[in-house]
């Protein structure tokens, strides 16, 4: 755990929700708060091991619960009121927030999730430190370490008595790697957390010590379902049966990217790809089998992947394009192409460029070095 990345998120916090700013110079209370950071380094290196070594992919309910459960034992700890959001209408675990009691200055609502990409069934699920300094950990950027960063960065102000007054909310989702639908109900308590916040702050970490994320893309699901006429390929392309499902969804994938791609910012990608005379796919679990034979046409195919934009207006625009070339189909196909909404765009925003100032500030402070925008491609 990098003490240095605590330092400036707890000197970030208290600039944010103090109405004096953040001087160069550091008062003995500062100093304090470092120090405190520096002793607590080691503790915050076992706890990150201890919550790395629970399995918690998305799917996994009880791990991503477990390990939820022992955030919420920390948080209790120093006085923070706690509460698990089931999720399980959603086919998903559940969420975690934590929030103070205070009613003075900025609120604040600090981010994180639980779950991991890693499911139960992943090779990778323990924490092994490499060296003295760097340690390969399942979830461990992704993000328990941002979950962790929050704690202990709170912790050492709890230790200095300095949130005494604050208005802080901490939300860790249980579904981040794999949202939960409708996200009405998945992001519903996020959403009204964020609606009474003045600020709010991500801490996924995988952008670098010296970069933060002003602006992000947001992000979509799409799928296209192709059928075609089932016969001996003896016959393929003839009036009656026509070109085949696999032919008809590489026409379209194709065309994708052909006639979408290019623009700045907007991306796509087909993340899985199955055709054949029969099929069975299994969303949840992204995982698939599929019967065919080569001397038989194919009757069906099916392709997920993702879209990422800047902005509605880019989103709409490569949509309808999409639309358009699955249209077009070829002889005896037929497509279906459906989209999922998912996180939307954040644009850039003079807000989040004055918050980019005061953790730049605060960093130089510490002589960690300048912040600047990453870049949201």
């Amino acid at each position: 755990m990098k003490s240095h990345l605590l330092s400036i998120v707890l000197f970030s916090l208290i600039s944010m929700y103090c109405k004096s700013g953040f001087s160069q110079a550091l008062s003995d209370t500062e100093k304090k708060i470092i120090q405190t950071v520096s002793t607590n380094n080691n503790e915050a290196i076992e706890f990150l091991k201890k919550v790395v070594n629970i399995n918690s992919g998305t799917m996994n309910h009880k791990g991503v619960k477990q390990v939820g459960m022992e955030f919420k034992t920390e948080f209790d700890n120093i006085g923070f009121k706690t509460e698990w959001i089931d999720m399980t209408e959603v086919n998903r675990s559940g969420h975690l927030f934590a929030e103070t009691s205070g009613n003075k200055g900025k609120q604040l609502l600090l981010i994180g999730h639980l779950d991991t990409v890693f499911e139960a069934d992943s090779p990778f699920q323990e924490f092994k430190m490499v060296n003295d300094s760097i340690a390969h950990a399942p979830g461990g950027n992704d993000m328990k370490g941002g979950n962790i960063i929050i704690l202990y960065a709170l912790k050492a102000l709890v230790e200095n008595n300095l949130l005494d007054d604050a208005q802080i909310i901490v939300a860790y989702t249980g579904d981040e790697e794999a949202t939960g639908k409708p996200l009405t109900i998945s992001r519903r308590d996020l959403i009204n957390a964020a609606k009474k916040s003045d600020i709010a702050l991500g801490f996924e970490t995988s952008t670098g010590f010296n970069y933060a994320t002003v602006a992000r893309r947001g992000s979509s699901d799409w799928k296209v379902e192709v059928t075609g006429v089932r016969a001996h390929s003896s016959g393929v392309f003839n009036e009656r049966i026509g070109a085949g499902a696999i032919f008809e969804i590489s026409r379209i994938i194709n065309e994708f990217y052909n006639q979408v791609k290019g623009e700045e910012y907007l991306t796509f990608n087909p993340g899985i790809l199955m055709g054949g005379t029969a099929m069975n796919y299994e969303q949840a679990q992204s995982r698939g089998d599929v019967f065919g034979k080569s001397n038989v046409v194919s009757q069906t195919a099916v392709t997920y992947g993702g879209l990422r934009f800047i902005s509605e207006e880019q989103k709409e625009n490569a949509r309808a394009k999409m639309r358009e070339i699955a249209g077009d189909n070829l002889p005896k196909t037929s497509a279906k192409i459906t989209f999922i909404d998912s996180y939307p765009a954040m644009p850039p925003s003079e807000g989040n460029q004055e918050l980019l100032k005061i953790l730049n500030q605060v960093s130089l402070s510490l002589d960690q070095g300048e912040v600047e925008a990453y870049d949201p491609g």
